[in-house]
């Protein structure tokens, strides 16, 4: 397990960021940006971030693991936008700020004053990076729920049994892209501010949203819907591309394998003792076996399920064919944690009397590591030392 860090300066330290957004999109950007070193003040109103109501389950303190999952390395004020004292508040904070996020549904902040136009008029430099569902146009007025796009946006269409109905994947994965790409939306902003004449800087508008983030996602399956005439449809765990790279049953459990190549399939026969089936004119190449999926399988299956699955992936990964057992989370925590990966860290709350495990940023640049500073803030935790800070103030 990784160790939580002192507070030393990170890629992004001195960068500040107001962060408006709730649910998970928004706050996945903006924990990225945190763990690197930039000083996140998450706005809130009275009753928080939704997340933090939304449990079952619960950590041992009653904390929504929902919540404390996105929300590291951040400072939490609560102020209510829609008073002037409020108002008063957040312009003095966004004086002070280099980027502004906010997930709010298309026309909110500029009913508060604090859209783009109006925030680069307090700061110029300001930038400024609005996250929606369906883009601030015609789709302005719809609900950006992750659930949702999965449906509208194809995903479910090729997701579940082959002989099943659409299915969601098993995380908000979208929302996830979608922070990604509002990450990526501000490093390149800021890029492009530090390349400009301060002259003739007036600020940045970034903007993203979950319907084309998936539809950017869907790669090779867009690729074949756009360029081949081809609707996609759900083929269970089987790839419409390549075989065999799906799942197979084993003795005692499901085992994966993801052969790439003709050179893997070759070597994965002659370890089944099979040796005959890489001249098959059905499975002869890749296009082939892809054509005969079915039949492929059942003829690996008759040898698969002589061994237990652990057998298998001993010896087919031994000899280069990716090969891995279906892992629950638990266990696919002790598998990266058994490859030296370190992927949990522990960080401690200010009272020092209980701690949460986090899952470590997976971005590694040597020397310039993420750093682990702050537990996921209580509601309100920070709001009589944040809320007048100037920017050289530190966390």
């Amino acid at each position: 397990m990784a160790t939580a860090s002192a507070h030393q300066g990170g890629i992004l330290s001195g960068l500040r960021v107001l962060d408006f957004s709730r649910v998970l999109a928004g706050p996945y950007a903006t924990m990225t940006l945190a763990d690197f070193g930039a000083d996140v003040i998450k706005v809130e109103s009275d009753t928080g971030d939704d997340t933090r109501a939304w449990m079952p389950p619960a950590d041992e303190q009653g904390v929504s693991t929902y919540f404390s999952s996105v929300n590291r390395n951040k400072r939490s004020v609560v102020i209510d936008l829609r008073s002037e004292e409020g108002r008063a508040h957040v312009t003095e904070l966004l004086a002070t700020a280099d980027v502004v996020i906010e997930n709010f549904r298309p026309g909110v902040m500029t009913k508060l004053g604090l859209d783009f136009d109006q925030a680069r008029k307090i700061n110029p430099g300001v930038i400024y990076c609005s996250i929606t569902g369906f883009g601030s146009g015609t789709g302005a007025s719809l609900a950006g729920y992750d659930l949702l796009v999965q449906a509208v946006g194809g995903l479910m269409s090729i997701t579940g049994p082959q002989d099943g109905g659409p299915t969601k994947v098993g995380v908000a994965l979208v929302d996830i892209l979608t922070g990604m790409n509002a990450v990526q939306g501000i490093l390149l902003a800021l890029k492009a501010r530090d390349d400009a004449p301060a002259e003739k800087w007036s600020g940045q508008l970034v903007e993203v949203d979950l319907l084309t983030s998936l539809l950017s996602a869907l790669t090779n399956q867009a690729g074949a819907a756009l360029n081949a005439g081809v609707t996609p449809q759900r083929l269970g765990n089987a790839h419409p591309s390549i075989a065999p790279y799906e799942l197979f049953d084993a003795q005692d459990r499901p085992l994966l394998i993801a052969v790439g190549n003709d050179r893997q399939f070759q070597t994965l026969v002659s370890l089944l003792g099979r040796e005959e089936l890489a001249t098959d004119y059905r499975f002869a190449d890749n296009p082939s076996r892809a054509t005969h999926r079915i039949e492929l399988r059942e003829e690996l299956e008759k040898v698969l399920v002589a061994e237990p699955g652990a057998h298998w992936v001993a010896l087919l990964s031994g000899e280069g064919v990716p090969a891995g057992l279906v892992n629950t989370i638990p266990e696919a925590f002790d598998f990266a944690s058994d490859l030296g990966l370190n992927p949990v860290v522990d960080i401690a709350y200010p009272q020092g009397s209980h701690s949460t495990r986090q899952v470590t940023n997976p971005i590694h640049i040597p020397g310039r590591e993420a750093t682990y500073r702050l537990a996921p803030p209580a509601l309100g935790e920070h709001s009589e030392k944040v809320g007048w800070l100037s920017s050289t103030d530190t966390q």
